[in-house]
């Protein structure tokens, strides 16, 4: 079986040029004529990333938001998107797809400059890639971080996984579905934050997975205190806040926050950007020196999960 780590692993022989960053980064840094330029490519599959019967116009909202946040993670500036799309002949979905595409360019003020469309046969899952490209000033890696100073986690966690478990039958509030099929990327904090971080990614995969990529990224070690990472009254209301609960949140991915490391004299400007902005900046822990991750809860070390978070497989 091939992990998606191993088949990265493998290509970075292949990405020698600067800009692949080694591909230990979630964006290409390309910089032309003194101009960071910033590319990245996501894709969504079908039964992987959505459900067969989510709504198209949230599929395409999706889409474009997820390629998007991985702009927010380098500080970038969106200036456009290439559409990937598969057509399986079925004229509705694909008009409600357009809609949502449509919704979310203008939401985020992008524009779409082209891509490629391919048919598949009706029976196949569908699968739909973008291409986002952007500029930054400066573009932080997951590889900037440092022994001293303190992890942070822009707004709530959990959300998103507690929406899909919504969505496969349990009860909840409605507002968490909406956080799994409608993420919404922090570009406008993204942008603030790149002057003042480390490193920086965004959580897509589950707080505990990325934060142990970041650790790996930057050779060190990254320390983790469990009651400290937010949760929303949403996800409280439904799975409450004790240990099993909290590593849910912590490993069910999609949440699309911003995570980042900054020195602790960095504390009183993210406080005030964070009430400038609106969007709650929270540390959650702290970079030591050595390798791999270390999970608390109230202060006493815990043992991490047998599953960090999601990681793509292939079939056995």
């Amino acid at each position: 079986m091939t992990t998606e780590s191993d088949f990265i692993a493998s290509l970075r022989a292949l990405a020698t040029h600067p800009a692949a960053r080694g591909l230990m980064d979630d964006a290409a840094v390309l910089e032309i004529a003194g101009t960071n330029l910033v590319l990245t490519h996501d894709m969504i599959v079908e039964s992987v990333h959505f459900l067969a019967d989510d709504p198209p116009d949230d599929v395409a909202w999706k889409l474009v938001a997820v390629n998007l946040s991985d702009l927010a993670a380098k500080g970038a500036q969106p200036l456009g998107v290439l559409l990937g799309f598969s057509l399986a002949g079925e004229g509705k979905w694909d008009g409600a797809f357009i809609e949502g595409l449509r919704q979310a360019l203008d939401a985020f003020n992008v524009a779409l400059l082209g891509g490629d469309t391919v048919s598949v046969p009706q029976s196949a899952p569908r699968s739909l890639g973008l291409t986002a490209i952007g500029t930054a000033a400066r573009a932080p890696s997951r590889e900037g971080a440092s022994s001293g100073e303190q992890l942070w986690i822009s707004g709530s966690i959990g959300d998103a996984g507690a929406g899909l478990r919504i969505l496969g039958g349990e009860d909840g509030p409605a507002d968490l579905i909406k956080r799994y099929r409608r993420p919404r990327p922090r570009l406008e904090l993204g942008l603030a934050l790149a002057p003042l971080v480390g490193a920086m990614m965004d959580v897509s995969d589950g707080l505990l997975i990325d934060a142990s990529r970041m650790a790996e990224a930057s050779g060190v070690s990254i320390e983790i205190d469990l009651g400290t990472i937010p949760l929303s009254s949403a996800f409280l209301k439904m799975l409450g806040e004790e240990r099993q609960a909290r590593l849910f949140a912590a490993t069910a991915g999609d949440d699309y926050e911003l995570l980042f490391t900054a020195a602790k004299e960095r504390a009183p400007e993210l406080l005030a950007l964070s009430e400038r902005l609106g969007v709650p900046l929270n540390p959650i822990g702290r970079c030591r020196e050595g390798t791999g991750l270390a999970l608390l809860d109230g202060g006493k070390a815990v043992p991490l999960p047998d599953r960090l978070g999601y990681e793509h497989r292939t079939p056995a």
